[in-house]
């Protein structure tokens, strides 16, 4: 008999005491459960006639598409190891991680990765074509193989187009505290019914698609983020539970039919990915109270939640740890910091990863002492909330002085005709470096960018956090996940220089 910890069998668990229900929605396909578990089975009988055995490294170029889920509950089944990669990868760059993971087998699109198909030892199946004709062809009766608590589920590489990422490791056990644990966090229930917009190759969409699959309800994917579409479908899907990045947060607001009337059926809106500013909290907060959660966490399997009922008493905060976490603030030296002392955020729990990909090096340097470092500067209040102050590497040394980028982008972010906004560091001759804003302006928006830096240098709370400049911009660079990408927008002007961290 398979271990308790089979999470391939919530799929055939399901179809077998709630086969009638809604379990997929895509497009114009509603699958009930029955015929979901039909189709994971097909596909988990195609990879097993390849000789994809356990252990065996799966890979997926996909965007958002039915398939993909399918190879999502198809792999585990067997024992193999998900390996989900970007359909943002480079030729070069997916080449690169098809062989650091020794995938075996890769699922994706022709018009993603038809240069992939060179790469030796992997069997590539195309989803219009091959893969197709396959799964439609298999059995849909499919036996799980045993697979262990400490079995990889799946290898998630860190979001990047360039380079090598690290290959971070969840096992079985992990993937089923994802289910528990934020199942009762976001108060889902059997009937919920859950929204994703943007890519499920981003290990963020794992924190509703892992519990709302281990409690039966309803997942309904869009193949892509649309304000719109988005708008559209939670009224007419009647969605209780969403997850969106900072950036789609501000879209939705901006939306030209943007109602909260639309939005009623929702009992969770969770930011994660990147810090919501102030201003779209207290928007939210305000137009649609009670259900605005924040998820402050790393792949690397550490989080923290500002729960609803916090959300305006605690607004400028990211929670605290989940049940079975434990978090730590530490200065430099080590020792742990008072409240309201700013130091490196470190955590461990039953989320945490077994380590990098082939990289002990590099999974020493992170876990220290069974202590995830997050690399993140924060501190927590009397109550114990955590409060983030910036990433390490975005902080600003300008003369010797520390300059957070996120305090100068709530300042910002309260101009009327700022729609996003990110700070970072440039190159200056006296100070080392100096924060430059770039900003994209809400639509219809015609105000300079020399007036808007005198406006926000007007605001800061000392000399030295003063912009030299604001950039206007049609758009940032974005990650898979939808992610502001804040190193390419710094790239440019270090270019050839070194920038000292």
């Amino acid at each position: 008999m398979p271990p308790i910890l089979q999470l391939a069998g919530l799929v055939r668990h399901h179809a077998r005491y709630r086969p009638d229900h809604t379990s997929v929605v895509f497009e114009s396909e509603h699958l009930t459960w029955r015929e979901f578990a039909g189709r994971v089975a097909r596909c988990a009988n195609v990879l097993r006639s390849l000789s994809v055995r356990k252990g065996d490294k799966v890979a997926t170029v996909l965007g958002n598409c039915r398939e993909l889920l399918e190879v999502y509950w198809a792999v585990p089944s067997i024992g193999a190891v998900l390996v989900p990669l970007s359909p943002l990868l480079t030729t070069s760059g997916l080449e690169s991680l098809l062989r650091d993971s020794e995938a075996k087998v890769l699922i994706s699109q022709r018009s993603l990765a038809a240069a992939a198909s060179g790469v030796p030892g992997v069997r590539v199946l195309y989803i219009e074509d091959e893969y197709a004709a396959r799964t439609d062809a298999a059995a849909e009766s499919f036996e799980p193989g045993e697979v262990g608590a400490d079995d990889l589920f799946n290898i998630m590489y860190t979001s990047g187009t360039t380079g090598l990422p690290k290959g971070i490791m969840h096992t079985h056990f992990v993937r089923s505290m994802y289910a528990l644990l934020f199942a009762s966090s976001w108060r889902m229930t059997p009937e919920s019914r859950v929204l994703h917009t943007g890519a499920i190759v981003f290990n963020g969409a794992f924190v509703t698609l892992m519990p709302v699959f281990y409690l039966g309800g309803t997942y309904v994917l869009l193949r892509q983020f649309e304000p719109e579409a988005m708008l559209e479908v939670i009224e007419r899907e009647r969605i209780t539970h969403v997850m969106v990045v900072p950036s789609q947060i501000i879209a939705l607001l901006a939306a030209p039919k943007f109602d909260p009337a639309r939005l009623q059926s929702l009992e969770m809106i969770l930011s994660l990915g990147a810090p919501l500013l102030n201003e779209y909290k207290e928007k939210l907060n305000r137009l649609l109270p009670r259900r605005f959660y924040e998820l402050y966490g790393l792949t690397e399997g550490f989080v923290t939640i500002l729960d609803r009922e916090d959300a305006v008493r605690k607004a400028g905060s990211v929670g605290v740890p989940t049940m079975f976490q434990s978090m730590r603030i530490v200065a430099e030296d080590g020792s742990d910091c008072a409240p309201g002392e700013i130091g490196e955020i470190c955590g461990r729990g039953p989320l945490l990863m077994t380590g990098y990909y082939k990289r002990p090096d590099l999974t020493e340097q992170a876990m220290r002492g069974g202590w995830l470092h997050s690399g993140d500067l924060g501190y927590v209040d009397e109550e114990g909330f955590l409060y983030l102050v910036d990433r390490k590497k975005d902080m600003i040394d300008s003369g010797g002085v520390k300059v957070y980028p996120k305090d100068l982008e709530e300042i910002a972010a309260q101009h009327p005709a700022v729609r996003e906004v990110a700070v970072f560091g440039v190159p200056h001759e006296k100070w080392g470096e100096t924060p430059l804003a770039a900003v994209v302006l809400q639509h219809h928006a015609s105000t300079g960018a020399d007036e808007l830096r005198d406006w926000i240098n007007a605001r800061v709370a000392a000399r030295y956090q003063r912009l030299s400049a604001v950039v206007i911009m049609k758009d940032f660079p974005r990650s898979a996940a939808g992610k502001v990408l804040k190193r390419e927008l710094r790239e440019p002007y270090w270019k050839g220089r070194e920038r000292v961290i």
